[in-house]
């Protein structure tokens, strides 16, 4: 016999959330599924924190940096980032969390997660239409980085461990990739 799993919606998953059944847990939705997170140890947390300084002060005014705080998706998906670099809104936010035309990109830091990261978030932000996603592979020290969704999947995968990246939404802007992956 096969078992089918629940599926939520993402407003069947904030009423949980208002109710207080999940109140003492670590969790995001991915595709209508309730996922637990892993805790973060402290090379995930710092590397994340400082990457996260750096684009702030890089990016000043143009962009608002956010820190594992949930963004949602029509995909009844609401993930939360490591770190999204999306519109500054201001107040909006009071009202929902970033969707995918606020997002300029999405970066993850994996060690644990890294299957999940690099298999199935990256889908699920393609979807989206999610621009560019990167992850940082805590184990090995490099930056993927995912360009260009198409059909459900980003066109194009690079994998970088020095030099400098100018991301799509900012192409005047030069990251040291260095300050992401903290090396």
């Amino acid at each position: 016999m096969a078992f089918i799993a629940a599926k939520w919606t993402t407003n069947e998953y904030h009423r949980m959330i208002a109710a207080g059944i999940l109140c003492d847990r670590k969790v995001e939705l991915l595709k209508g599924e309730i996922v637990e997170m892993p805790p973060e140890r402290e090379p995930h947390a710092y590397c994340s924190d400082e990457a996260g300084e750096y684009l702030a002060n890089l990016l000043a005014e143009r962009a608002k940096i956010r820190h594992a705080k949930p963004i949602t998706l029509p995909n009844n998906s609401e993930p939360e980032p490591d770190i999204a670099i999306v519109q500054r809104l201001g107040r909006e936010y009071r009202e929902h969390h970033p969707y995918p035309e606020n997002i300029f990109w999405l970066i993850e830091y994996a060690n644990s997660s890294l299957e999940k990261d690099l298999e199935v978030k990256n889908k699920i932000y393609a979807e989206a239409g999610i621009l560019e996603y990167w992850v940082v592979n805590l184990k090995k020290m490099h930056l993927v980085v995912f360009r260009e969704p198409l059909d459900g999947d980003y066109a194009t995968k690079s994998t970088l461990t020095k030099g400098i990246i100018q991301p799509l939404a900012f192409p005047d802007v030069s990251v040291l990739i260095e300050k992401i992956i903290n090396l």
